[in-house]
């Protein structure tokens, strides 16, 4: 480990000791089938989506690859109002290896009823048993289908925006660079919450946080090694597959990027948003001091957590706002959105 790693914040610090060993995310392949038993029976149901009656919840099968099993999504959308919404499109995380689609939906629910938007959340096939690109592939298939259909589900499709939290933050980064390269659906914006972006797994922060905080080096080259095998760390890994990869940030939407100052992804999230800026792309960035991986998740009452989901949120108004004010424009123009 390398030499003073940075403080946890206080507060925060508090709440991954009462997580105790469970906290830590050290878990191994052997363990997998357990883990994935216990975040299921931890899932939310569709009534607790609803919102009391206030959110329609159902779930669709969807095309998915070629030649693969279609791809579930699970919509919710307010039950208050109709018309075209923006549609945020959730992917999940879980260190390629771990989740479903229910797996941290609960807090874009609440967005949801926050901004009348429609949520749809993908679930793909996980690593080992799928190795890249069985993921991303699900993923940009899942995309392709909410872009084409939804007005079908009562979304704007102009303004879908992707968001993940880790592992689904570098499949939304991964599927975002394959749209643009596919010619396909651009998205209005995407946001990547402490994204998983880079298998060689060797940056400074990597480095400094090993055996410290939620999902360390040692937890990350389990993720990485599932997903990709004997190719992880070598020159034949896809930007698809490590969007860090990728020689080329150009022609990318708007980006918001967040990530903690005491985690393993810090750097690599840094990089990131500073290769975007260097493209000439619009991202923005928060590095949160003392924040460990999926902070906020643990501490949701934290004074950090607040800030975060604010910011966020923040973000996502803004990107919106930005959209309906140039389409205002537009048709004061006389042009057609």
């Amino acid at each position: 480990m390398s030499p003073h790693p940075p403080p946890f914040d206080a507060e925060l610090a508090a709440a991954l000791t009462a997580a105790g060993p469970a906290g830590s995310f050290a878990f191994t392949l052997d363990g997998l089938a357990a883990l994935r038993e216990a975040l299921a029976a931890a899932a939310p149901t569709p009534e607790q989506l609803d919102r009391n009656g206030l959110i329609a919840v159902e779930e669709r099968k969807v095309p998915g690859p070629e030649y693969a099993t279609d791809v579930s999504l699970l919509i919710c959308r307010p039950t208050a109002s109709a018309g075209r919404r923006p549609v945020l499109y959730h992917v999940h995380g879980g260190g390629m290896v771990v989740g479903t689609n229910t797996s941290g939906v609960d807090v874009f629910v609440d967005w949801a009823l926050e901004l009348d938007l429609v949520v749809v959340s993908v679930e793909y096939r996980l690593a080992p048993e799928y190795p890249h690109p069985a993921p991303v592939e699900d993923v940009y298939a899942g995309l392709v289908w909410t872009v084409e259909h939804a007005e079908e589900i009562g979304g704007d499709p102009a303004r879908v925006v992707v968001v993940g939290c880790s592992a689904g933050g570098g499949l939304t980064a991964a599927t975002t660079l394959m749209a643009r390269d596919r010619g396909g659906p651009r998205p209005l914006g995407h946001m990547l919450v402490s994204p998983m972006l880079d298998d060689r797994n060797d940056t400074p922060s990597a480095h400094q946080m090993e055996g410290l905080g939620v999902w360390d080096r040692s937890a990350n080259a389990m993720g990485w090694t599932a997903l990709l095998g004997d190719r992880c760390g070598t020159p034949a890994v896809s930007a698809y597959a490590a969007p860090a990869r990728a020689e080329d940030l150009s022609a990318l939407p708007p980006a918001y990027l967040d990530v903690g100052s005491a985690e393993t992804f810090r750097d690599e999230t840094v990089a990131y948003a500073a290769r975007l800026w260097q493209a000439g792309g619009d991202a923005e960035l928060h590095v949160w001091p003392g924040a460990f991986h999926t902070f906020d998740q643990y501490a949701p009452q934290a004074a950090l957590s607040r800030a975060a989901r604010t910011a966020r949120l923040a973000w996502l108004r803004r990107l919106l706002h930005e959209w309906q004010d140039f389409n205002h424009r537009l048709h004061e123009a006389g042009h057609q959105p």
